[in-house]
């Protein structure tokens, strides 16, 4: 009946491995995903992992609405499809050099005021 989910559950897990070199138990990867995803997708890993605790209960399995969860499942994985490690890696260079560089002309531009007021320039 959940074979659908439970087969996106699995892709979802190798992506997570493959894309956010997450790996171990499908639950706790996902959880550990949480601060790589936007809001609607943590919720989404959130609710799936809530379900895929509810699935091994028979009498909890019915309760559960499979197409939203299909459809929660796939935007995830479209979503962890299309990040790019290369692209990440070389913004967090970029945010670090930024950073960086404004530190710098901050102590500069400090360092010449404070010459400043004391007489030397």
């Amino acid at each position: 009946m959940y074979d659908a989910l439970e087969s996106e559950l699995n892709q979802i897990s190798t992506l997570l491995d493959k894309r956010l070199r997450l790996s171990g138990a499908r639950a706790d990867s996902l959880m550990k995903a949480r601060r790589h995803l936007p809001y609607r997708m943590r919720r989404a890993a959130e609710e799936l992992v809530a379900a895929e605790a509810r699935i091994e209960n028979p009498r909890l399995a019915v309760t559960l609405d499979e197409g939203a969860l299909l459809r929660k499942a796939r935007a995830l994985k479209v979503h962890l499809d299309g990040i790019d490690l290369a692209d990440r890696r070389k913004g967090r260079w970029m945010d670090i050099g930024a950073t960086l560089g404004v530190v710098i002309l901050s102590l500069i531009a400090l360092f010449v005021i404070v010459l400043r007021w004391r007489g030397f320039v």
